[in-house]
């Protein structure tokens, strides 16, 4: 801080700070700027759209850096108190200027990166389709921005007022600037991890490859410096929640007068705008300087492990057609090599060399692949042996027979248990993540209500939301991930959209919103819901058939256990019902989306086994059941999906109607009871309940586990209709407990059978949880007609309703005969008699597979086939299957 003497008033101000580091860093982006021209035009000799838009993003950035600087002039820095009279209008004006640049700057500094990767893949379509959705996402939202930020008062000439006019209505330019925080977080990460699957699949060297990686990640720092400004516009929005809370003037009419102090407290936050601006455009420009440094100095970015020999032979990979056509994905064949020029760093021209390396334009320009890979920035050399060897190294197995492949990746349906204890660990703790969610989702729309007095019709419609995205999550995209991407893709793009969500918390909770909470609840069950498309299935399928409702069981045990842990966290250390509670959560939420969003990239490269539909089917037809058997000319196996997915529905419509209207319960039964410790110990029973379930698969039967527990919660369910005191409580505790189960019974026992349809059933019982946003506005009209006690008739009706399945289940011979735990049995899948090699006879892969190694190494191999040096084929014994 700096203190100026006004007559004998002392006056404090940030303006100084403001000013020398707004001036440092657009000093700093200029020389990038005009570093990065140097490159562009003097070296690659290419001018591209994203120069252009880098010089447009400039002029921005300096008019928002200007406008601040100009400001500190005329007291930006300085409470408002300090300002004097003459000041204010300059002062107004130049806030103004920032608030409008802003956006527009950011646009054209990501347009400009965005345009750059566009020209990097000319066939990933994937990736080129994930740019252009982002490149759409920062030009439509950072145009409604700039729009919001011209008209922000209304007349727009009220802007430049001080203090607004009573005839004006303006919006509160903070709780515009904490709106838009969410998108351009959204953005920072997905402009940063867009082009790293492609980067790092490239077969560079190491140091080389770390070089581009760290090249591309600079954009981290934009992330961050937005997330430093965000903080310091928490006073404004601190304040602006205690006006809602005293039913004063939430639009914040008079946002700069002294009590509010903007001129002070916003300095900061416009210089962290400023540094988030200029350092994006250094950031842009990083990757662009990259020529640059390969002129002057190469010995940076040489890998000095690699041989002169390398460089020789390697330098062919450029000349690859998809390469040269500007993909940066490293083919998946060997090439043939031939001889490529040496550069010659510090002496010949590295444009022409490289031009000729990598089919440049002949007149000495750069390729955009040479652009990235300079100096000696090649591929890695592929040994070679024969065909067989090639093919191993390049990616793919040898085949063996023409149909084993022995190095493939072992397939989920074919895993023992212990194969499986790894990848079902794995997603155990997605499990985790999305119970936690929950729990913390139905603690914070109490909080939310509480906060901002909202009914509770509007509390049961946020629960809709979130029930009304798992409904259509799994119907839409969802289904199209599983099906062409598979298991690990649903959990990495369900971990990015649920992080979206919990970063659309943060306007929700700024304008106090009842519409953006709503979204936000939404997304967020997008999310949840295309994990557990996946999740569920993934848990039962991984590993021995027989033990399939046991795993969910545990898994989803660790699910209930986030559920116990989540509302503690957030009733007792996170905040109370006060204005500020909020705001304490925002950074909750913030925290967990940018947890969630590094859990997405640890997924997306955690090596996890899959199983294709043929696979499904195979493992299906190992199992001894009547799966093509029909009642009524209709597939048994359909008539028990159908009711799984009913049931399913019910389920869930049962168990929210118990927890939208647990409190009203707790108040009306036992008025002084803690409704927090009560529900933790409903919820603590229920994960309990679980693991109970998961013990007793062992010996029980599934379907005899779920009639005894539906018939439970039927049972308990109608108790806690009447009553008051301590044994109602106890007796919605057990209905916590006898729910517990339900969901992994249902789910695991409806997909067995279905073979290549396993997936399509999946999509389904995740789209019947919607059945949450059914139920509860039932159980609430019950409620509003009688009384809470009387609305768990709803309940008990539901969990009834749910209860067809496991009859239906015990009842018919060809249902118990499909769902009833069975071991594989190999001999189906190979034929009646099995596989005979040598005249010895296997009645499964996995001993014919140990008869092939056996044979291999006796004939002097040290390794296992795919690794060895390949053999003749004449060499092989002789296959058949029998």
């Amino acid at each position: 801080m700096a203190n100026e003497t006004s007559g004998d008033h002392h006056v404090v101000s940030r303006g100084p700070v403001v000013l020398g580091v707004t001036t440092a860093t657009i000093v700093c982006a200029t020389v990038f700027v005009v570093l990065r021209l140097i490159s562009r035009i003097g070296i690659v000799r290419r001018v591209g759209w994203d120069d252009h838009f880098i010089i447009l993003a400039w002029v921005l950035a300096f008019g928002t850096s200007f406008s601040i600087c100009y400001g500190t002039s005329v007291g930006l820095g300085r409470h408002e108190v300090d300002v004097p009279a003459d000041w204010d209008p300059i002062l107004t004006r130049m806030e103004y200027v920032f608030s409008v640049l802003y956006n527009p700057a950011l646009m054209a500094t990501k347009t400009s990166i965005l345009i750059f990767y566009l020209s990097l893949s000319k066939t990933q379509k994937i990736f080129r389709t994930a740019t252009i959705a982002t490149l759409a996402v920062v030009n439509i939202g950072g145009l409604a921005l700039t729009l919001l930020n011209v008209v922000q008062c209304r007349p727009v000439g009220a802007a430049f007022d001080n203090p607004v006019p009573e005839s004006a209505t303006c919006t509160d330019i903070i709780t515009i600037y904490l709106s838009s925080a969410p998108l351009n977080i959204i953005t920072d990460l997905a402009i940063l991890f867009l082009p790293m699957p492609i980067l790092t699949s490239m077969r560079l060297p190491k140091k080389q490859k770390i070089i581009l990686v760290v090249t591309f990640g600079f954009g981290i720092f934009v992330a961050v410096v937005d997330v430093v400004r965000i903080a310091y516009l928490q006073s404004a929005a601190r304040t602006h929640l205690r006006n809602v809370e005293d039913n004063s003037d939430p639009t914040g009419n008079d946002s700069r007068n002294s009590e509010n102090d903007f001129s002070w407290y916003a300095s900061f936050s416009l210089m962290f705008s400023a540094i988030e601006v200029n350092v994006g455009l250094m950031c842009a420009c990083v990757p662009a300087m990259k020529p640059l440094v390969s002129r002057f100095m190469p010995h940076l970015l040489r890998d000095n492990s690699q041989t002169d020999k390398t460089a020789l032979t390697t330098g062919s990979g450029l000349n690859h057609p998809d390469i040269a056509n500007g993909n940066l994905q490293a083919p998946s064949q060997d090439l043939p090599t031939r001889p490529a020029p040496v550069a010659t760093p510090g002496g010949a021209n590295p444009a022409a060399t490289l031009g000729a390396i990598s089919g440049g334009n002949g007149d000495g320009t750069m390729g955009m692949m040479d652009f990235l890979t300079t100096p000696d920035m090649t591929e890695l050399p592929v040994e070679r042996t024969n065909t067989y060897a090639t093919a191993a190294t390049a990616g793919s197995a040898p085949p063996f027979f023409d149909f084993v492949t022995f190095n493939k990746k072992k397939s989920i349906v074919n895993m023992t248990t212990r194969e499986s204890i790894y990848p079902v660990m794995m997603v155990t703790v997605l499990f985790f993540v999305w119970g936690f969610a929950y729990g913390l989702l139905d603690t914070l729309n109490a909080q939310f209500q509480t906060v901002a007095h909202m009914s509770s019709a509007q509390f049961i419609g946020l629960h809709s939301a979130y029930y009304g995205g798992y409904f259509l999550g799994p119907l839409t995209f969802g289904r199209l991930v599983f099906k062409y991407w598979g298991f690990k893709a649903c959990y990495t793009v369900g971990l990015v959209i649920y992080a979206c969500g919990t970063l659309v918390f943060w306007p929700s909770a700024v304008l106090t919103s009842f519409p953006a909470f709503f979204i936000s609840n939404f997304i967020v069950g997008l999310g949840l819901s295309t994990l557990e498309i996946s999740a569920n299935p993934f848990i039962t399928l991984c590993g021995p058939p027989e033990w399939a409702e046991v795993r969910l069981n545990l898994s989803q045990g660790f699910q209930a256990i986030g559920t116990v842990v989540s509302p503690l966290l957030a009733k007792k250390v996170l905040f109370k019902a006060s204005a500020d509670s909020l705001i304490d959560v925002q950074w909750t939420y913030l925290g967990l989306s940018l947890f969630t969003f590094a859990l997405a990239i640890v997924y997306f490269y955690i090596p996890l086994p899959e199983a294709n539909d043929d696979e499904l089917e195979e493992a299906s037809q190992r199992i001894n059941t009547p799966n093509t058997e029909k009642l009524l000319n209709v597939k048994v196996i359909w008539i028990t999906l159908g009711l799984g997915l009913f049931s399913q529905m019910c389920y869930v419509g049962g168990q929210e109607s118990i927890s939208t209207t647990f409190a009203a319960y707790v108040t009306r039964i036992y008025p002084g009871l803690n409704m927090v410790n009560l529900q933790a110990i409903g919820h603590t029973a229920f994960a309990l309940s679980r693991f109970l379930a998961a013990g007793a698969g062992l010996w029980i039967k599934p379907r005899y586990q779920l009639l005894f527990f539906y018939l439970g919660a039927i049972a308990f369910a109608v108790a806690s209709m009447n009553g008051h005191g301590t044994a109602p409580a106890a007796l919605v505790v057990t209905l916590f407990f006898f729910e517990g189960p339900i969901f992994a019974l249902v789910f695991a026992q409806s997909i067995r059978g279905l073979g290549r349809n396993a997936k399509m059933a999946s999509v389904l019982l995740t789209s019947a949880i919607g059945g949450g946003a059914v139920f509860p506005p039932i159980a609430y009209g019950a409620m509003k007609a009688k009384n809470v006690q009387y609305a768990y008739c709803v309940v008990a009706a539901a969990f009834a309703a749910g209860a067809l399945f496991p009859i239906w289940l015990n009842l018919s011979p060809l249902a118990k005969a499909i769902v009833d735990p069975k071991k594989y049995d190999d001999s189906r899948a190979v034929g009646d008699a099995g596989i005979e090699v040598d005249g010895k006879r296997h009645r499964s892969f996995s001993s014919f597979s140990d008869s092939i190694k056996r044979r291999w190494r006796k004939d002097g191999a040290k390794d296992d086939p795919p690794q060895a040096e390949h053999k003749e084929r004449s060499s092989w014994p002789p296959v058949s299957i029998v």
